[in-house]
């Protein structure tokens, strides 16, 4: 009897990967997609401590929007969002830059940008509340040392406060994106760079118009890892201003923590839900497009 012949041996191989992928398939379809759908389902209802099937229709959307809660909210993470896509992109691409020049303890500077991506950001939260806070924190320092006219406590005005919240987001997720960026850079030819440098053309034009075009995967990948972080932002908030002062720095996912979990209005938060569902699905399907989309063309 003659042996399985190379192709017979590696569709068996894919069958049965085949096979063992299947309950993560249904768990992954029984849990997440028949969870999103029973939200959105849910979402119609007057459901208050208890799910309950009594529909009405879209007023549950007609009072979130009515809410000046959910507006802030909204206005919030619109601010946090996009200060935090540009300056994350572009402070992440400049120390990559800089790293990628072959500078001395290279693997030092690179660990340092990295490290605050460990933390959990509960911790980054409180360390930078710590950092924010007037009394022994920037403006306490400084007036110490003899500016007794000194301001700096954004966590403590309503006007600004988002972008305090901005400031630890930015220090704890910037050294990823660094490393994605250096990855990126790691893996334009050398060539092109001495190129660049035979017809004369400035650094900062061959960066510009050459390696960035080139890194659109990297540019691509890193705009949807930041913005999922932006629709789930809510340990920073929690952490260092618990939403405050009053309801300055509310944002969608504390919106639905507290009306589900506190204010025990399960259909309001599965509304909101439902619009952070949105707003996720406008990121990922320009994303898709572009990465399915333009492959298929080519």
């Amino acid at each position: 009897m003659s042996r399985p012949g190379i192709f017979e041996r590696v569709w068996a191989l894919n069958l049965t990967a085949k096979i063992a992928a299947v309950p993560m398939m249904l768990v992954a379809l029984g849990v997440f997609t028949g969870g999103t759908v029973w939200t959105v389902v849910y979402s119609f209802t007057d459901s208050r401590l208890l799910p309950r099937e009594k529909w009405v229709g879209l007023a549950q959307y007609d009072r979130l929007w009515g809410e000046d809660r959910w507006l802030i909210s909204i206005e919030n993470l619109l601010i946090y969002g996009v200060c935090s896509l540009v300056f994350s992109i572009v402070i992440g691409f400049l120390l990559a830059a800089m790293l990628d020049q072959k500078v001395r303890f290279e693997n030092t500077f690179r660990t340092i940008f990295l490290y605050p991506f460990a933390l959990s950001f509960i911790v980054t939260g409180l360390v930078w509340q710590w950092v924010l806070n007037p009394d022994f924190g920037i403006q306490g320092v400084v007036r110490s040392l003899g500016w007794e006219t000194f301001t700096f406590d954004p966590l403590y005005n309503q006007d600004i406060v988002i972008y305090g919240i901005l400031i630890a987001g930015l220090w704890q997720g910037t050294g990823l994106i660094m490393c994605l960026m250096l990855a990126g850079l790691r893996g334009i030819d050398e060539e092109i760079w001495k190129a660049a440098r035979i017809d004369g053309i400035p650094m900062w034009k061959t960066y510009l118009f050459i390696v960035v075009p080139m890194m659109r995967p990297v540019f691509i990948t890193t705009l949807v890892l930041i913005a999922s972080g932006i629709v789930r932002v809510y340990d920073l908030v929690v952490a260092q201003t618990s939403g405050g002062p009053g309801i300055a720095s509310e944002v969608p996912a504390k919106y639905v923590y507290d009306k589900m979990f506190l204010g025990q209005n399960l259909a309001q938060g599965f509304a909101a839900s439902t619009m952070m569902l949105l707003s996720v699905l406008i990121v990922l399907i320009p994303w898709a497009y572009l990465e399915f989309g333009g492959k298929k063309r080519g």
